[in-house]
């Protein structure tokens, strides 16, 4: 008998405590965002989703885990909005995805502080990435051996980089690196390194070169005088609807009112 009330009242507290969670939902009516991809868009969503939550309530969160697997997470529906820094492949189209530009954003070709070094053409940089150019007194450098850093296989920003210039299957890497972070952190540690970052994300512990005598600046990336730049996109399904709050943030994020974020985000809207 005991035992049966004991039951009864354990019930009863559960049926309680999930009313009372119920109860909170409903008062809100919040909902959320789930995003996941690209780690050089982490700046960018940090700022549409701060902005975003801050006018709606709805909370968005982010999954940095790289372009293809956020392009995997929504085919596979494990997330509302999948981020890749690059164009969706062919064979990703023809699975059913599609890609929306939200701005574009440029690579910044990065070097330790303490390289003379300060200016490179494409054509110089392929040649050091695929392993012609070994030493940085070929540049106008010291007479050291050249250390290429990159990005994993299925990043945005290799897969920007490599297509670029023209360095696709061919690179030296010395080391390939799961993150934007990790390129940054690892350059600004060995004066002989050499890597790629999202300009968004590049800070005072690396040096970004000129490209041909071009800066990697928000200017130049929108008049396309900087080369080396890629989109950053929001990925969906095309047969599958999103829900409320991913819809609303989605109408956000591509409007003329999130420009502003945007850009202050360091990189480019592709709607003004």
């Amino acid at each position: 008998m005991k035992k049966t009330i004991g039951l009864f009242a354990a019930a009863a507290v559960m049926c309680s405590f999930m009313a009372g969670c119920s109860s909170s939902s409903n008062d809100t009516g919040k909902g959320s965002v789930s995003t996941d991809g690209s780690t050089s868009m982490e700046k960018v969503i940090g700022v549409l989703g701060e902005t975003f939550e801050g006018e709606t309530g709805i909370t968005v969160t982010y999954n940095p885990t790289g372009s293809g697997s956020g392009i995997k997470a929504v085919s596979s529906g494990t997330c509302d909005i999948g981020l890749s820094s690059r164009s969706l492949k062919p064979e990703e189209e023809a699975d059913g995805l599609t890609a929306t530009i939200l701005a574009y954003d440029g690579i910044a070709v990065i070097v330790n502080p303490n390289n003379p070094v300060s200016d490179m053409d494409t054509k110089t940089i392929s040649k050091i990435y695929t392993g012609e150019i070994t030493n940085w007194s070929e540049v106008g450098g010291e007479d050291s051996e050249i250390v290429l850093i990159g990005r994993e296989a299925g990043s945005g920003t290799r897969d920007g980089f490599e297509s670029i210039t023209g360095t696709e299957e061919k690179c030296k890497y010395r080391q390939e690196l799961t993150s934007t972070g990790d390129v940054i952190t690892t350059v600004s540690q060995n004066e002989g390194a050499i890597g790629y970052a999202s300009v968004a994300s590049v800070k005072d512990n690396v040096k970004a070169l000129t490209v041909g005598g071009v800066s990697p600046t928000e200017e130049c990336i929108k008049d396309g005088s900087y080369v080396i730049q890629r989109p950053f996109v929001l990925v969906t399904k095309k047969d599958k609807q999103l829900s409320d709050s991913a819809q609303k943030f989605f109408d956000y994020v591509t409007s003329a009112e999130a420009a502003e974020a945007i850009t202050s985000a360091g990189v480019v809207p592709a709607n003004n």
